[in-house]
């Protein structure tokens, strides 16, 4: 008989993917990326800091093709709901014009956040703009938004794990799980 896994936090409520679930995902969208841009010459792979750390650093390892990495810091979530705004505390210093360039996020919510930035990077005249995420709750998009390569739909959870996070918690995860946010809310008290 199996025993129910022990959680490092008590707001936890289920693992919704596993850590061989994302292993196998992100090896099958670094082969993806590979075939698509194995005649480019000006790769790069864009995250958005900080929750795409560690899917960034995962799937440039599965891509075999020469590529650089840069980031962003952007920010539109105050505790557990997306805000609407989005504010870029930190720019790319790559300089994107004739780039092949992949904007990759952890999680799409409202899609408000990459809408945004992708609008603003097409105006720096990169070569190509792709998007990819690693999670998408499509129930919840305010906005048209087409992901390029995506890992996982979700249901309309509060996740974290992965990178993903509640106020900085839950990001050292290698699975992803849902939070219950009665607990959560209850264990701020």
């Amino acid at each position: 008989m199996q025993t129910a896994p022990k959680f490092p936090y008590n707001f936890i409520d289920k693992i919704i993917i596993t850590q061989e679930q994302i292993e196998e995902r992100v090896s099958q969208l670094g082969e993806q990326i590979t075939n698509d841009y194995r005649d480019s010459d000006r790769l790069l792979l864009l995250g958005l800091l900080r929750g795409s750390v560690m899917f960034i650093t995962d799937l440039m390892r599965k891509v075999q093709l020469p590529l650089t990495m840069d980031f962003m810091s952007v920010s539109s979530y105050s505790g557990s709901e997306s805000s609407g705004f989005i504010r870029i505390d930190s720019d790319h210093k790559t300089n994107i014009s004739g780039w092949d360039v992949i904007l990759i996020d952890d999680i799409v919510d409202t899609g408000y956040t990459l809408y945004t930035i992708r609008k603003l990077l097409l105006d720096r005249n990169p070569r190509s703009l792709r998007l990819c995420a690693l999670l998408d709750k499509v129930p919840r998009h305010k906005v048209d938004i087409k992901i390029d390569y995506l890992g996982f739909a979700i249901p309309d959870y509060f996740v974290v794990g992965y990178g993903l996070d509640i106020d900085e918690k839950g990001r050292n995860l290698p699975y992803i799980a849902s939070v219950d946010l009665d607990k959560y809310l209850a264990s701020k008290k």
